[in-house]
């Protein structure tokens, strides 16, 4: 069984090995980690991952931006904003440039596995999900989620 591939993107690098810790004690396979927006655009395209956490704030270019220039390339990418509480305009932003989802630090392993999970329950094959994954409908939002 494949394992949902991880792009994980943020600066802060106690963010990023938190994030990568708890994506994989989750079963999913952390590809690569970047830094900036540039980066993340760049390492998409390298790995091609079945989803990606983005930071919002970061320097070079934001996470709005990264994910807009990343769905304008790859329109079935599978975005997760992480953001923290204050920055409710910023995540409607990165929604409407095609982000899936988003995540409030701080955050837990539950919030970060629901969030993952919705982003990809319409295209990815079950079988890339852990076995202990929700069945469709089965999982509780963690936290509101904002469609736009």
């Amino acid at each position: 069984m494949d394992s949902l591939k991880v792009l994980i993107v943020d600066d802060s690098p106690i963010i990023s090995r938190k994030l990568t810790m708890m994506v994989e004690l989750l079963g999913y396979k952390v590809v690569k980690t970047a830094a900036t927006g540039t980066e993340a655009i760049a390492a998409y395209r390298a790995c091609l991952p079945d989803v990606v956490t983005m930071d919002i704030t970061m320097p070079d270019m934001d996470g709005i931006e990264a994910t807009r220039r990343i769905m304008a390339e790859f329109p079935d990418a599978k975005i997760v904003m992480v953001t923290s509480h204050g920055q409710e305009k910023m995540v409607l932003d990165a929604l409407k440039a095609g982000a899936k989802g988003y995540v409030l630090k701080p955050f837990d392993g539950n919030k970060v596995s629901e969030a993952i999970q919705k982003a990809c329950k319409r295209v990815v094959l079950k079988d890339k999900l852990p076995a202990d994954a929700p069945a469709e409908g089965g999982a509780k939002p963690a936290a509101p989620q904002v469609s736009g």
